[in-house]
């Protein structure tokens, strides 16, 4: 199944647009697909300011989210997937949603598997399966 944190960004930043109030996005840094400009990094985290007003050609994909700043009053492209937000917030009153770590993807874990990353110990495969629920019809 595809991540729900792209969808849920959009319906927050709408939500928050909505109420007249200024969307700030909470990055890791540290994410690989992160390109933000780490000098105004704190922590492995940057704040976004992405009202309308602040940013230029701002896109939330899937995939991707796009948009240009200005930052000590020079342009600055910024790209970064979705799973690399931590959360989004309104500054006036904080509110908003901190996303919890995601599990990778099929397709990041067979790249980490590749990598030698995912070594399986013998027998921990039936531990990770939820077991079926056990039902019974009671007369």
């Amino acid at each position: 199944m595809t991540s729900n944190r792209p969808y849920l960004i959009r319906a927050i930043y709408e939500w928050i647009i909505d109420n007249d109030m200024t969307p700030h996005l909470m990055v890791d840094v540290e994410h690989p697909s992160a390109i933000v400009p780490m000098e105004f990094a704190e922590n492995g985290r940057i704040v976004l300011n992405v009202a309308p007003q602040a940013v230029h050609g701002f896109q939330i994909g899937n995939d991707l989210i796009h948009f240009s700043a200005r930052f000590g009053g020079q342009p600055f492209s910024i790209e970064l997937a979705p799973q690399a937000v931590v959360g989004l917030f309104a500054r006036e009153n904080g509110q908003g949603m901190l996303f919890p770590d995601e599990e990778p993807t099929e397709d990041e874990a067979a790249d980490a598997d590749a990598a030698g990353g995912g070594e399986d110990v013998a027998g921990d495969d039936d531990s990770k399966k939820p077991s079926r629920p056990n039902l019974r019809v009671i007369k």
